[in-house]
C-alpha cells in the first residue's frame, strides 16, 4: 500500500459514513411519473401544454405530491411524505412496549384512538360491487420543493373515483381538480396493471384484512411495501392514516385505529385542525428521520376523520420548522356507479 492510499484510507476512516439510504420509494416513483408524463402519447396535442395528469400514490390518493429533487433529497435526507400537527404535546415516551402493551405514555392516546376505534365500528357497512367506484371529494395542499424551498399551493378541492376491481388494472380511476378530469393510470413499474392491495386498496381487500388489532398490525409491518430509509413505524402510522379517510370497512377502519394505538411514539395532538381550519382532537406522530410531524385530525362530537396535515419540526434547507408540507380535510366519500358521478351530498359541505 502506498503513502497515498494510506492517506486516503485514514480519511475515509474519519469521516462519516455516507448516506446510503437512497430515495425513498414513494418519491421515486413520483420522478419516474414526471418522466412519463412527457413521453405519454394518451392524449393529443391542443396547441397548448398539457396538464400533468395526477399521480396516483399512496398512501392517500388525495394527499398533493411533494416534489422534491432525487439529488437534494440524496443528500439532505430530508421529508419523504407525513400528516403533522401544530401546538405542541404534553405526553411523551415512546409509546409501545416489546410486550405490545402501552406504556403510561402510551395511554392517552390509546384510550382516545379506543374511541375513534368504537365509534368507527358503528359505520354502515357497505355491499360494493367490483364494477362501481369510490369516490373521495377533499381540499388539498402541497409543498412544492423543486425549487429548494418549500413553495406551498394554494388550497385546491379535488375528486377521485377508485375502481374497485379488483384487477390488475392499467386504468385505476379518474381524478378532477381546476375543473379537469384526468385519468389514474397503473403504478408505474406495474406493467400487467396494479391489482388491489396496498396500493390500491379496494372495499373488498380491505375487508380481507384481519380485524384483530395485534394480527392486523403484525401484517402490516410483514407486508406493507417497504422504502428504503424510512422509519417503519412511520410507514405503517402514515399508511393507516393515508386510507382511513376513504370507504371502507368499518369493522376494518376499527381494527386500523386499535392497530394504530399500538404503534410506538404516538400521541395525542391538543389543538388538532385540518387545512381548512376545521378543529377537534387529534392523533400524532413524530418522524425524527425526516424531522415531520403527523397529525390524524378527528370531528370533536363523533370522531369521524377530518383530514390530516404535515409539517417540519425543525429548521431544514427546504424550510423554517412549522413550514406546511402537505395537507388533505375530507369532505365527502361515497361509492357511485360511474367514474366522474357525484353522490347526492358531494356539494352539501
Amino acid at each position: 500500500m502506498t503513502e497515498h492510499d494510506t492517506d486516503v484510507e485514514e480519511i475515509a476512516r474519519l469521516l462519516p459514513a455516507p448516506d446510503r439510504s437512497g430515495l425513498p420509494h414513494e418519491r421515486h416513483l413520483h420522478h419516474k411519473e414526471q418522466l412519463m408524463r412527457r413521453i405519454d402519447s394518451d392524449r393529443p396535442a391542443t396547441g397548448r401544454p398539457a396538464r400533468p395528469r395526477p399521480t396516483l400514490r399512496r398512501p392517500a390518493f388525495l394527499r398533493p405530491a411533494l416534489l422534491v429533487p432525487a439529488a437534494a433529497l440524496a443528500l439532505s435526507g430530508i421529508l419523504a411524505t407525513g400528516i403533522a400537527l401544530t401546538g405542541t404535546d404534553t405526553e411523551s415516551g415512546t409509546g409501545t412496549g416489546t410486550d405490545g402493551q402501552a406504556t403510561p405514555a402510551m395511554r392517552p392516546a390509546a384510550a382516545l384512538l379506543d374511541q375513534i376505534s368504537d365509534a368507527a365500528g358503528r359505520g354502515t357497512e357497505l355491499h360494493v360491487r367490483a364494477d362501481q367506484f369510490a369516490y373521495t371529494r377533499a381540499k388539498v395542499r402541497g409543498a412544492d420543493l423543486t425549487s429548494g424551498k418549500a413553495v406551498v399551493s394554494p388550497l385546491e378541492e379535488r375528486e377521485t373515483w377508485i375502481s374497485q376491481q379488483p384487477g390488475p388494472l392499467h386504468r385505476l380511476g379518474v381524478a378532477r381538480a381546476d375543473g379537469e378530469t384526468l385519468p389514474l393510470n397503473a403504478e408505474l413499474g406495474d406493467t400487467d396493471g396494479t391489482p388491489a392491495g396496498f396500493n390500491r386498496p379496494t372495499y373488498d381487500w380491505l375487508a380481507a384484512l384481519p380485524t384483530d388489532p395485534d394480527a392486523l398490525l403484525d401484517h402490516l409491518y410483514a407486508e406493507l411495501p417497504k422504502t428504503k430509509g424510512e422509519e417503519r413505524d412511520q410507514a405503517v402510522f402514515d399508511w393507516i392514516g393515508g386510507t382511513v379517510g376513504e370507504v371502507m370497512p368499518p369493522r376494518t377502519a376499527a381494527a386500523l385505529y386499535r392497530a394504530a394505538a399500538r404503534i410506538p411514539g404516538v400521541t395525542k395532538a391538543p389543538g388538532a385542525h385540518d387545512v381548512t381550519g376545521r378543529r377537534g382532537v387529534g392523533i400524532a406522530r413524530e418522524d425524527t428521520t425526516f424531522g415531520t410531524r403527523t397529525e390524524w385530525v378527528f370531528d370533536e362530537r363523533d370522531l369521524t376523520f377530518l383530514g390530516d396535515r404535515s409539517y417540519l419540526v425543525r429548521n431544514t434547507s427546504y424550510g423554517k420548522a412549522g413550514t406546511l408540507m402537505s395537507g388533505t380535510a375530507v369532505l365527502d366519500h361515497a361509492v357511485v356507479d360511474e367514474a366522474g358521478e357525484e353522490p347526492a351530498t358531494a356539494r352539501e359541505s
